[in-house]
């Protein structure tokens, strides 16, 4: 077990910056997701952890106050929110979305990256294949039920009219359910996060792996809100990046550090990563930008950085070093991250891995639920407990089981 809590607080109050990884949904459902699952993770843990809202401020964001071992402490929380740049990249018709697949298969096909990401890990890539093949499924499908039913009515029109009129008539109404079935598989999209996953997978694959400009600026107010934080009374400045979530808060407090805003004898400063896709990004072309930032973050030692994913999770890269794997691991004084799994198959019950494993969008999100089984990870203890994430993990070696070798085809770290 690496958490030692103890009578001694060394926490009272921290500042909680969430991540969140590729979502349009607003940032509430975050709070009422903490709401609901820091009660049920207190029943089982024997804590309380108290949420209110939050009114009349800029950011969107909630107060807790967790009770635990005796003891009390004070986390004020803000939703780094980037989902209505999510929504923006997300505003794209069907022939567009088609468009967007066939570029994006071939960046990570003719880069060579696909082929080195299932190095690492099936599951994820198999995510990443899924909407594709659910696609071209979708487009096949729609092709044969119009010609099916357009063949059809024109052979029974041909016996009461002309045959240039049947034809007409039969292309009309193929054309007419091609395109009504691929409208009707795109609205039922809440089902099967077809177009959600191909939208999310071709947002870095636009660029290669490049950040768009609107996200360089939305970075650079997360990075002045996190160094106001650090300036502040606080104790612990605490950033959780979640999915896609990870590699922005990788680039936010690399920028932190490199430019001084980290200041000592200030709060300390944690990174935790949560079923992080780093090398959906770090693996192409021109990534530069962030892999430059995973071989500075990973030396500092202002921060402390864990990664926690799961095998059990198939859409992250589990217990995958997203530095060592993108190729740039200084060949001494790599510090970070503490790489280990939420172990899903033990942390939880019997009853409820088998209730949750096919369940692949809510086994991605279960770093933020409660765990009827917990050992040495807990969400809502760090996020809402008295020790700091660097005393909570200090003596916690990373996993056996971790791919830390360099798997990257490119490796430049030019921004």
């Amino acid at each position: 077990m690496a958490e030692n809590v103890t009578a001694k607080q060394e926490i009272r109050r921290r500042r909680v910056f969430y991540i969140p990884g590729y979502d349009p949904i607003h940032p509430r459902r975050y709070r009422e997701l903490y709401r609901k699952e820091s009660a049920r993770q207190g029943k089982i843990s024997d804590y309380s952890v108290d949420l209110i809202g939050r009114q009349g401020t800029s950011t969107y964001g909630w107060q807790v106050t967790g009770k635990m071992d005796g003891v009390e402490t004070e986390a004020e929380f803000d939703v780094l929110v980037w989902s209505d740049i999510v929504r923006d990249s997300m505003d794209l018709n069907i022939f567009q979305t088609y468009l967007m697949m066939a570029r994006t298969a071939g960046t990570y096909i003719g880069s060579g990256a696909l082929r080195r990401l299932m190095r690492l890990r099936k599951g994820p890539v198999i995510a990443a294949l899924y909407p594709v093949g659910m696609l071209i499924l979708q487009l096949l499908l729609a092709l044969l039920a119009g010609w099916s039913v357009g063949g059809l009515l024109t052979l029974g029109l041909t016996a009461f009219t002309g045959g240039a009129l049947a034809k007409l008539a039969g292309l009309s109404i193929g054309i007419a359910i091609f395109i009504f079935l691929l409208k009707w598989f795109r609205k039922i999209d809440n089902k099967l996060y077809v177009y959600y996953l191909m939208h999310d997978y071709s947002y870095s694959a636009a660029s290669k792996g490049a950040n768009s400009p609107e996200l360089e600026a939305r970075m650079a107010q997360f990075t002045d809100q996190i160094a106001e934080a650090l300036t502040s009374d606080v104790d612990e400045v605490l950033v959780v990046g979640h999915s896609s979530g990870a590699h922005l808060g990788v680039s936010i407090l690399a920028d932190l550090v490199r430019g001084g805003r980290v200041p000592g004898g200030g709060p300390k400063l944690g990174f935790l990563t949560l079923g992080q896709v780093v090398p959906m990004v770090s693996f192409l072309p021109k990534a530069g930008r962030l892999r430059r930032d995973l071989h500075d973050l990973c030396q500092t030692d202002q921060i402390a950085w864990v990664d926690v994913t799961a095998p059990g999770d198939g859409c992250a890269f589990a217990l995958c070093d997203p530095v060592s794997v993108s190729g740039v691991a200084p060949a001494e004084g790599k510090r970070w991250p503490i790489v280990f799994s939420a172990a899903f198959t033990k942390t939880l019950s019997a009853e409820r891995w088998k209730a949750l494993r096919w369940r692949f969008f809510r086994l991605h999100f279960q770093y933020l639920c409660a765990f009827d089984r917990p050992k040495d990870y807990d969400y809502f203890c760090i996020t809402a407990g008295p020790i700091s994430l660097l005393e909570r993990y200090r003596n916690r070696p990373s996993s056996n089981s971790r791919i830390d070798r360099s798997i990257s085809k490119f490796t430049s770290m030019d921004p």
